[in-house]
């Protein structure tokens, strides 16, 4: 049961913050560090991925309509530019799937360290106040996801490449390179959740294959412990959607960049300590 409570405190972690951009890996090695669930290194390596895709559905859920090119209700303008959308998405995870997914567990294996983390938590919090300080006075070029082109989804797609260094955050890195590039926040915010499904989709498939790979399986136990992981992170995930899509209709990223220091700041004086393993 104890695991169980362990595992909902993580996916907790999870969803609040996959679609924040503030480093949902960061913080998960940080909640790991406390709860310590008493799982397998192997089993955890997985876990700490795979319950990503109920934050995943949660985007799934909020936007089926928005994502879904059959619906009855579309016309057929809109199934036009819905499908538009998806191959707009399909062409910036491209990169991810060229450069990421090789260098995925090199990553893991060599990066994944409190330094790396910290260092990129508190670089990318910088960047986020000195561009929302830079695009005070101007005026979005792109207020419409629809009207996204081509290119600027494979500059953001290129952009979500940065985020296989630990610490960086996938939301963090497409949502700055969207307004960098003029998007609106609101705009490079959403595409930022489309690209996720594909991208974290294919994340926990490659997880779950190297984790069956290596002759592991899962016990019952194991189960109800992913299970669990991937609920809560779904449920609270939605609700971490719905207030920063309303918190950016009136604020700037700013906010999320000092965060990002603090936690860092945080990163070093725990990794200073001893207390932060990886």
């Amino acid at each position: 049961m104890l695991e169980i409570i362990k595992a909902a405190i993580i996916g907790v972690v999870e969803g609040l913050t996959e679609f924040l951009p503030v480093s949902s890996t960061g913080h998960i090695i940080l909640a790991d560090q406390f709860v310590q669930m008493k799982q397998s290194k192997s089993f955890m390596n997985m876990f700490d991925y795979v319950i990503q895709l109920g934050a995943i559905m949660a985007v799934v859920v909020l936007y089926f309509h928005k994502l879904n090119p059959f619906s009855p209700k579309k016309d057929q303008l809109e199934k036009k530019q819905t499908w538009t959308l998806w191959f707009k998405v399909i062409v910036a995870v491209l990169p991810s799937v060229i450069v990421g997914f090789p260098l995925n567990d090199w990553m893991d294996a060599h990066l994944q360290t409190w330094p790396v983390v910290a260092a990129m938590l508190i670089f990318y919090g910088v960047l986020f106040i000195i561009i929302e300080n830079h695009n005070k006075k101007l005026t979005p070029k792109f207020t419409d996801l629809y009207t996204l082109p081509w290119k600027m989804a494979i500059f953001i797609g290129l952009f979500q490449v940065l985020s296989i260094i630990p610490g960086t955050s996938r939301s963090g890195a497409t949502i700055l390179g969207g307004v960098l590039l003029g998007a609106s926040r609101f705009v490079a915010s959403e595409f930022s959740f489309f690209l996720a499904i594909p991208t974290m989709v294919g994340v926990s498939i490659l997880k779950l294959g190297s984790y069956f790979h290596d002759g592991n399986s899962f016990t019952g136990s194991e189960t109800a412990v992913l299970l669990t992981g991937v609920i809560v992170s779904f449920v609270v995930a939605i609700i971490a959607i719905k207030f920063m899509l309303n918190y950016i209709k009136n604020n700037d990223f700013k906010a999320f960049g000092w965060y990002r220091i603090a936690v860092g700041i945080i990163f070093i004086i725990l990794g200073a300590m001893g207390i932060v393993h990886m």
